[in-house]
């Protein structure tokens, strides 16, 4: 055999791994993920600074999926009515089983500033909308992303039982 027609079949090899790559597309090589679902499960003030404040935050965060996801971090965003309040990160890690719930404990930074604007918007108001969202930093196996994106909405209660806050979706 000739090296023009060894070479002709090295190329007509690889045209069909290509092309077989391509009709399966990248996404077709790794696990497809839904995305978590979130929810503030409590917020506490922590410090309160001349410029800002600082706030501890548990989310509750089911895994829909049936592998578990093994989480590095998590760095997120709060708005309140609407407006941002707050932004944070956490290296806080852990497992979610398949199709479990754990809470992650995050701190969020909010300027003075910010909060100000939120809390002359809310006066005489007896429920805050919230929206949080922001991204899962996740390990463990390659053919997984290394994040999933998260948002989701609720209230919050201003009255609540006591005078504590209260949640619901």
């Amino acid at each position: 055999m000739n090296r023009s027609g060894r070479g002709n079949r090295v190329l007509f090899r690889v045209l069909i791994i290509a092309s077989i790559f391509s009709f399966c597309g990248c996404a077709g090589l790794g696990k497809r993920l839904e995305s978590p679902r979130v929810y503030i499960a409590n917020i506490q003030v922590q410090e309160m600074r001349p410029l800002e404040a600082i706030f501890q935050v548990e989310l509750r965060v089911l895994n829909p999926n049936d592998v578990a996801l093994v989480v590095k971090g998590i760095d997120c965003d709060l708005e309140l009515n609407g407006r941002r309040f707050a932004s944070g990160v956490t290296g806080y890690r852990t497992e979610i089983p398949p199709f479990g719930t754990e809470m992650l404990p995050v701190t969020l930074y909010s300027s003075v500033l910010d909060m100000a604007r939120g809390f002359l918007k809310v006066q005489g108001q007896e429920k805050l909308t919230y929206r949080i969202s922001g991204r899962l930093r996740i390990g463990g196996d390659a053919l997984l992303p290394p994040s999933l994106p998260f948002e989701s909405e609720g209230q919050l209660d201003l009255r609540g039982k006591n005078g504590a806050p209260q949640n619901s979706q």
